[in-house]
């Protein structure tokens, strides 16, 4: 019977040592107090501990850790924006007890130093320049969170702005303004490639107009020269040059004629075509030929005596 009464207390004996020992993971601390007092603090690996003397007050974790904050604020052009903070922190090694007794919610404290300093530099900002300065922001929240929290054991190793968010009315009021811009470029390409087919077309007309106006040049200094050789086979025969250049133009005009007349449908009609109209076109000629002359050796003269 004195056996029996032996088994609790072995048993109980034996509770108590395995509750002397504990283990601690990796990256991690473990706080130990004795009768409510701090002790110690144990890392990583087989700890030993009093039992029913000491017990673990709590465990911190060593790891980096990362923390989201939304904020919501204003800038200066008066437009609303939501942006993303991540704040990645981790207790310092040698500052476990500052980290465990001096801040009970350090996200809490994280979140409000993020929103004070963001709600302080984004309404000196328009909204443009929130988009290009997202790295001053970040870089001014982790400067004030690492004055501020270092004095509880807690290191800020990065803060980054990854996202930026305006009211829904600004963003499509942006995409307008976007797609405004682009279409006004592609306007100006459209402008720019249709002056460049009109002035090209400018060119390729003028080009065409000064070789048309070589060629009738060309054919007109041929048609002279002709009659220059016509004249010279007139003189030849006897014929002075006043009658050989009226004979060329009646020649003209009889094979003008002779030209409407094979054409079948032509309505075109010569005053005057009476046979009598060839005689009197050549009187005519020589008689103006004549008289051209007459005054042009009158000119000639009278200018002859002036000089004189």
């Amino acid at each position: 019977m004195e056996n029996y009464i032996f088994i609790p207390i072995i048993f109980f004996t034996v509770i108590v040592l395995i509750s002397a020992f504990f283990i601690v993971k990796q990256q991690t601390a473990a706080i130990i107090e004795r009768f409510g007092k701090y002790q110690s603090i144990r890392h990583s690996g087989l700890q030993l501990k009093i039992p029913l003397v000491d017990r673990i007050a709590g465990k911190l974790s060593l790891k980096i850790q990362q923390l989201d904050v939304i904020i919501e604020t204003k800038t200066l052009d008066d437009v609303f924006v939501r942006l993303k903070v991540s704040v990645q922190y981790k207790v310092i090694r040698d500052k476990v007890y500052d980290a465990f007794y001096k801040l009970d919610y350090p996200h809490d404290q994280i979140t409000s130093y993020v929103f004070d300093v963001v709600r302080a530099e984004v309404p000196k900002m328009k909204l443009d320049d929130v988009f290009v300065r997202k790295d001053d922001i970040a870089i001014a929240v982790k400067s004030e969170l690492n004055d501020a929290m270092i004095e509880y054991g807690y290191d800020i190793i990065k803060t980054l702005v990854t996202d930026i968010d305006p009211d829904s009315q600004v963003k499509a009021a942006m995409n307008r303004i976007n797609a405004s811009e682009r279409e006004k470029i592609a306007a100006q390409f459209e402008g720019d490639a249709a002056r460049i087919l009109i002035v090209e077309k400018a060119k390729a007309e003028a080009e065409s107009k000064r070789l048309q106006g070589q060629g009738i040049a060309d054919q007109r200094r041929e048609i002279a020269r002709g009659l220059e050789e016509s004249v010279e086979v007139l003189n030849k025969v006897g014929i002075n040059s006043q009658e050989a250049s009226a004979l060329i133009v009646v020649t003209q005009h009889y094979d003008t004629l002779q030209s409407i007349g094979q054409e079948t449908n032509s309505n075109l009609i010569l005053l005057p075509n009476s046979p009598q109209a060839g005689s009197q076109m050549l009187n005519d000629m020589v008689a103006s030929f004549t008289a051209s002359n007459q005054i042009g050796e009158a000119m000639k003269n009278a200018k002859k005596k002036k000089e004189e």
